[in-house]
């Protein structure tokens, strides 16, 4: 709550009611007058100097009462914000490449652990935003349509395994498909972020195609490719034999990738381990900024009547008092 005065300039009264007390106080110590008793034990036994400072109760009533009469004139009032905060937020379909070489050990622990504990960062960071998941590898999937219900994306994304879709790299089809689950947005801004680390090998629908549709539509493609340059190495289960390793090389299709972003007003990334992956997901947060609107408003509320009726009843109570208990002989 914030207080304030509009009429701050009365408060200089003040001052007025200050001199007022002290030229009371001090007339009053040099007027003194004096009766000539031939015995004042007995005014003694009464405690008159210990009744002495009532005499200035009235004085005191009075001064407080013109105190709170201009403290009401200086309007006191109390004031109450609020905000209305409307936000145009981004409908935002991640698609990640769940295929076989994602368990890939270049980036630490493995390529999709990466991706998906960066991804959850990203996706909790985007609070007034529609987030939805697809997973492709020789197929493609919807894993969460798009929710402002971040929570349960992040649930989704943290039980995402390598072998839940047939093996392969669909990446024109994954694109296709977080596609249609934009196809209905009224978002301002709609983007899919494309994570692979391979080329498109499955699918009815090649990664050219599936640009060109989300131009048409609007949307706006970030590609990323994971993997180190060279050659890595990516654990294989035998059931006769084992986990084992075997050395591959790492297959990114640059080229189609930068394609499909330039199409479509994206940008293509590069992810060649867990920091610079860190850093694209970062980047892509600050160029696409959710616009937020802020309208505050202050509400002022009348006080002046609390030091209004206060100093009237000191008022009524100094007049009562010099008229009764507190009256004085002429």
């Amino acid at each position: 709550m914030i207080y304030r005065f509009a009429n701050p300039a009365a408060l200089l009264l003040l001052v007025f009611v200050a001199i007022l007390a002290y030229w009371r106080l001090g007339r009053g110590a040099g007027r003194q007058g004096s009766l000539r008793y031939s015995d004042v034990s007995l005014l003694r036994r009464a405690g008159a100097d210990r009744t002495a400072w009532r005499r200035h109760i009235p004085l005191a009533l009075r001064l407080l009462a013109l105190t709170l009469f201009i403290v009401a004139f200086a309007r006191p009032q109390s004031a109450s914000t609020s905000e209305n905060v409307s936000t145009r937020g981004i409908d935002i379909v991640l698609a990640l490449d769940i295929s076989s070489s994602m368990l890939a050990e270049d980036l630490d622990p493995n390529r999709l652990e990466a991706v998906k504990e960066v991804a959850a960062t990203f996706v909790a960071g985007r609070r007034n935003d529609r987030i939805g998941l697809v997973v492709f590898a020789g197929q493609a999937f919807t894993q969460a349509p798009l929710t402002i219900d971040h929570d349960a994306v992040d649930e989704v994304l943290s039980e995402l395994e390598v072998g839940m879709v047939e093996d392969g790299t669909a990446i024109g089809l994954g694109l296709a498909t977080a596609l249609k689950r934009l196809e209905g947005s009224q978002a301002t801004s709609k983007v899919i972020i494309l994570l692979t680390d391979g080329r498109n090998n499955r699918g009815e629908i090649d990664p050219a195609t599936a640009a060109q549709m989300a131009q048409a539509l609007g949307v706006k493609v970030y590609t990323i490719g994971a993997g180190s340059r060279g050659t890595t190495r990516i654990p294989v289960d035998s059931p006769v034999l084992g986990r084992r390793y075997v050395t591959m090389k790492v297959d990114v299709d640059e080229p189609t990738l930068r394609k499909v972003a330039e199409v479509t007003g994206g940008r293509y990334f590069r992810a060649t381990d867990r920091e610079s992956l860190k850093s694209i997901y970062e980047e892509i947060d600050k160029l696409e900024t959710t616009k937020i609107d802020v309208q505050s408003f202050t509400r002022y509320g009348e006080l002046f009547h609390i030091p209004l009726v206060a100093g009237l009843v000191l008022l009524l109570l100094e007049i009562g008092l010099s008229q009764t208990a507190l009256r004085r002989l002429p």
